[in-house]
Protein backbone atom coordinates (compact mmCIF):
# COMPACT_ATOMS: atom_id res chain seq x y z
CA UNK A 1 0.00 0.00 0.00
CA UNK A 2 2.81 2.62 0.67
CA UNK A 3 4.51 1.90 -2.88
CA UNK A 4 1.09 2.27 -4.61
CA UNK A 5 0.38 5.82 -2.27
CA UNK A 6 3.77 7.17 -3.19
CA UNK A 7 3.17 6.67 -6.85
CA UNK A 8 0.22 8.13 -7.06
CA UNK A 9 1.68 10.49 -5.07
CA UNK A 10 4.60 11.15 -7.75
CA UNK A 11 1.78 11.36 -11.00
CA UNK A 12 -0.15 14.41 -8.60
CA UNK A 13 2.92 16.10 -8.60
CA UNK A 14 3.98 15.95 -11.88
CA UNK A 15 0.48 16.77 -13.34
CA UNK A 16 -0.34 19.96 -13.90
CA UNK A 17 -3.39 21.38 -12.19
CA UNK A 18 -6.16 22.04 -14.75
CA UNK A 19 -8.02 25.89 -13.50
CA UNK A 20 -11.44 25.53 -14.26
CA UNK A 21 -11.81 29.19 -15.04
CA UNK A 22 -9.42 29.51 -17.68
CA UNK A 23 -11.41 26.13 -19.94
CA UNK A 24 -14.18 27.84 -21.47
CA UNK A 25 -16.43 26.85 -24.97
CA UNK A 26 -15.02 27.69 -27.95
CA UNK A 27 -15.76 31.07 -29.67
CA UNK A 28 -18.67 31.00 -32.21
CA UNK A 29 -17.80 31.19 -35.75
CA UNK A 30 -19.15 32.68 -38.40
CA UNK A 31 -20.73 29.91 -40.73
CA UNK A 32 -22.22 29.39 -44.38
CA UNK A 33 -23.53 25.92 -45.76
CA UNK A 34 -25.03 25.16 -48.94
CA UNK A 35 -27.69 22.35 -49.31
CA UNK A 36 -30.16 20.32 -51.65
CA UNK A 37 -33.78 20.09 -50.08
CA UNK A 38 -35.78 16.97 -52.17
CA UNK A 39 -39.22 17.91 -53.02
CA UNK A 40 -41.70 17.42 -50.26
CA UNK A 41 -39.38 17.94 -47.54
CA UNK A 42 -38.43 19.66 -44.56
CA UNK A 43 -34.78 20.19 -43.20
CA UNK A 44 -34.10 22.27 -39.65
CA UNK A 45 -30.62 22.94 -38.86
CA UNK A 46 -29.69 23.76 -34.91
CA UNK A 47 -27.25 26.88 -34.27
CA UNK A 48 -25.72 27.66 -30.79
CA UNK A 49 -25.32 31.48 -29.93
CA UNK A 50 -24.07 32.83 -26.63
CA UNK A 51 -26.44 35.32 -24.83
CA UNK A 52 -26.10 38.77 -25.49
CA UNK A 53 -25.02 38.75 -28.90
CA UNK A 54 -25.98 39.40 -32.50
CA UNK A 55 -27.22 36.98 -34.80
CA UNK A 56 -27.58 37.68 -38.25
CA UNK A 57 -29.05 34.83 -40.99
CA UNK A 58 -29.56 35.46 -44.27
CA UNK A 59 -30.54 32.62 -46.71
CA UNK A 60 -30.99 32.33 -50.86
CA UNK A 61 -32.41 29.68 -52.99
CA UNK A 62 -30.09 29.31 -56.27
CA UNK A 63 -31.30 26.56 -57.86
CA UNK A 64 -34.31 24.93 -58.55
CA UNK A 65 -37.79 25.65 -60.09
CA UNK A 66 -39.55 28.79 -58.98
CA UNK A 67 -36.47 29.46 -56.72
CA UNK A 68 -38.51 30.10 -53.73
CA UNK A 69 -38.77 28.04 -49.96
CA UNK A 70 -40.75 28.30 -46.81
CA UNK A 71 -38.58 29.38 -43.89
CA UNK A 72 -38.87 29.64 -40.36
CA UNK A 73 -36.72 30.63 -37.22
CA UNK A 74 -37.32 30.00 -33.86
CA UNK A 75 -35.86 30.87 -30.12
CA UNK A 76 -33.95 28.52 -28.33
CA UNK A 77 -36.94 28.87 -26.20
CA UNK A 78 -39.00 27.53 -28.89
CA UNK A 79 -40.60 31.42 -29.47
CA UNK A 80 -41.49 31.45 -33.94
CA UNK A 81 -39.45 34.78 -34.64
CA UNK A 82 -39.28 34.52 -38.39
CA UNK A 83 -41.51 32.92 -40.72
CA UNK A 84 -41.60 33.54 -44.30
CA UNK A 85 -43.54 31.73 -47.37
CA UNK A 86 -42.71 31.22 -50.56
CA UNK A 87 -39.48 33.35 -50.37
CA UNK A 88 -36.19 33.39 -52.81
CA UNK A 89 -34.12 34.92 -50.30
CA UNK A 90 -34.06 36.67 -46.94
CA UNK A 91 -31.69 38.58 -44.36
CA UNK A 92 -33.08 38.17 -40.80
CA UNK A 93 -31.23 39.70 -37.28
CA UNK A 94 -31.65 38.63 -33.76
CA UNK A 95 -30.61 40.95 -31.21
CA UNK A 96 -29.70 40.33 -28.58
CA UNK A 97 -29.38 36.82 -28.41
CA UNK A 98 -30.52 33.80 -25.97
CA UNK A 99 -27.93 31.42 -25.18
CA UNK A 100 -29.08 28.04 -26.40
CA UNK A 101 -29.36 26.63 -29.43
CA UNK A 102 -31.53 28.53 -32.69
CA UNK A 103 -33.54 26.30 -35.40
CA UNK A 104 -33.95 26.97 -38.60
CA UNK A 105 -36.07 25.41 -40.69
CA UNK A 106 -36.61 25.54 -44.55
CA UNK A 107 -39.69 23.87 -45.96
CA UNK A 108 -40.09 22.16 -49.84
CA UNK A 109 -43.63 20.62 -48.69
CA UNK A 110 -45.47 22.71 -51.32
CA UNK A 111 -43.62 21.39 -54.38
CA UNK A 112 -43.80 17.40 -54.87
CA UNK A 113 -41.10 17.71 -58.44
CA UNK A 114 -38.77 20.53 -57.93
CA UNK A 115 -36.08 20.05 -55.39
CA UNK A 116 -34.17 23.26 -54.08
CA UNK A 117 -30.51 24.59 -53.95
CA UNK A 118 -30.19 26.67 -51.07
CA UNK A 119 -27.49 28.63 -49.17
CA UNK A 120 -27.70 30.39 -46.18
CA UNK A 121 -25.26 32.40 -43.79
CA UNK A 122 -24.80 33.06 -40.31
CA UNK A 123 -22.86 35.67 -38.56
CA UNK A 124 -22.40 36.40 -35.38
CA UNK A 125 -21.15 39.54 -33.47
CA UNK A 126 -20.87 39.16 -29.85
CA UNK A 127 -20.89 42.63 -27.92
CA UNK A 128 -17.75 41.60 -25.22
CA UNK A 129 -15.24 41.77 -27.87
CA UNK A 130 -14.72 45.47 -27.10
CA UNK A 131 -14.09 44.07 -23.67
CA UNK A 132 -11.41 41.58 -25.16
CA UNK A 133 -9.68 44.32 -27.17
CA UNK A 134 -9.39 46.58 -23.73
CA UNK A 135 -6.86 43.79 -22.40
CA UNK A 136 -4.00 44.94 -24.94
CA UNK A 137 -4.34 48.35 -23.82
CA UNK A 138 -3.83 48.20 -20.53
CA UNK A 139 0.28 46.63 -20.91
CA UNK A 140 1.66 49.59 -23.09
CA UNK A 141 3.03 52.67 -22.56
CA UNK A 142 0.49 55.65 -21.06
CA UNK A 143 -0.34 57.55 -23.63
CA UNK A 144 1.17 60.75 -22.92
CA UNK A 145 4.35 58.77 -24.25
CA UNK A 146 3.19 58.05 -27.57
CA UNK A 147 2.56 60.41 -30.85
CA UNK A 148 -0.48 58.34 -31.56
CA UNK A 149 -3.55 57.94 -28.96
CA UNK A 150 -4.37 54.35 -28.17
CA UNK A 151 -7.90 55.39 -28.80
CA UNK A 152 -7.41 55.86 -32.20
CA UNK A 153 -5.62 53.23 -33.11
CA UNK A 154 -8.14 51.20 -31.62
CA UNK A 155 -10.54 52.99 -33.36
CA UNK A 156 -8.57 52.63 -36.78
CA UNK A 157 -8.76 48.79 -35.72
CA UNK A 158 -11.99 48.75 -35.51
CA UNK A 159 -13.02 50.50 -38.34
CA UNK A 160 -10.66 48.25 -40.65
CA UNK A 161 -12.11 44.96 -39.22
CA UNK A 162 -16.13 46.23 -39.75
CA UNK A 163 -15.28 46.87 -43.31
CA UNK A 164 -13.03 43.99 -43.87
CA UNK A 165 -16.00 41.26 -42.23
CA UNK A 166 -18.19 43.34 -44.05
CA UNK A 167 -16.43 42.59 -47.79
CA UNK A 168 -16.24 38.88 -46.93
CA UNK A 169 -19.89 39.24 -46.25
CA UNK A 170 -20.67 40.67 -49.66
CA UNK A 171 -18.51 38.88 -51.81
CA UNK A 172 -19.96 35.75 -50.22
CA UNK A 173 -23.84 37.40 -51.18
CA UNK A 174 -22.10 37.86 -54.85
CA UNK A 175 -21.05 34.40 -54.69
CA UNK A 176 -24.40 33.12 -54.08
CA UNK A 177 -26.15 35.30 -56.65
CA UNK A 178 -23.51 34.42 -59.18
CA UNK A 179 -24.69 30.79 -58.29
CA UNK A 180 -28.80 31.23 -58.49
CA UNK A 181 -28.01 33.41 -61.94
CA UNK A 182 -25.49 30.28 -63.43
CA UNK A 183 -28.56 28.48 -62.58
CA UNK A 184 -30.77 30.30 -64.29
CA UNK A 185 -29.01 30.38 -67.30
CA UNK A 186 -28.35 26.73 -67.45
CA UNK A 187 -31.71 26.04 -67.21
CA UNK A 188 -32.69 28.58 -69.79
CA UNK A 189 -29.93 27.03 -72.49
CA UNK A 190 -31.62 23.40 -71.40
CA UNK A 191 -35.04 24.98 -72.64
CA UNK A 192 -34.02 26.77 -75.48
CA UNK A 193 -32.20 23.15 -76.63
CA UNK A 194 -35.18 21.25 -75.94
CA UNK A 195 -37.22 23.49 -78.16
CA UNK A 196 -34.96 24.27 -80.58
CA UNK A 197 -34.64 20.86 -81.43
CA UNK A 198 -38.63 19.87 -81.39
CA UNK A 199 -39.06 22.89 -84.00
CA UNK A 200 -36.41 21.25 -85.91
CA UNK A 201 -37.15 17.89 -85.86
CA UNK A 202 -41.25 19.22 -86.85
CA UNK A 203 -40.00 20.94 -89.67
CA UNK A 204 -38.08 17.61 -90.85
CA UNK A 205 -41.50 16.05 -90.57
CA UNK A 206 -43.44 18.67 -92.76
CA UNK A 207 -40.85 18.57 -94.93
CA UNK A 208 -40.59 14.78 -95.44
CA UNK A 209 -44.55 14.82 -95.13
CA UNK A 210 -44.75 17.42 -98.05
CA UNK A 211 -42.46 15.23 -100.58
CA UNK A 212 -44.62 12.18 -100.05
CA UNK A 213 -47.83 14.37 -101.03
CA UNK A 214 -46.15 15.59 -104.18
CA UNK A 215 -44.78 12.42 -105.05
CA UNK A 216 -47.98 10.81 -104.68
CA UNK A 217 -50.16 12.96 -106.56
CA UNK A 218 -47.72 12.63 -109.62
CA UNK A 219 -47.63 8.38 -109.28
CA UNK A 220 -51.57 8.50 -109.43
CA UNK A 221 -51.82 10.46 -112.21
CA UNK A 222 -52.56 7.76 -114.78
CA UNK A 223 -53.23 8.71 -118.53
CA UNK A 224 -56.83 9.31 -120.65
CA UNK A 225 -57.46 6.56 -122.63
CA UNK A 226 -58.21 7.18 -126.75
Amino acid sequence: MAAVAAVALALWLLVPAVRVGEAGPPPIQDGEFTFLLPAGRKQCFYQSAPANASLETEYQVIGGAGLDVDFTLESPQGVLLVSESRKADGVHTVEPTEAGDYRLCFDNSFSTISEKLVFFELIFDSFQDEEEVEGWAEAVEPEEMLDVKMEDIKESIETMRTRLERSIQMLTLLRAFEARDRNLQEDNLERVNFWSAANVAVLLLVAVLQVCTLKRFFHDKRPVPT
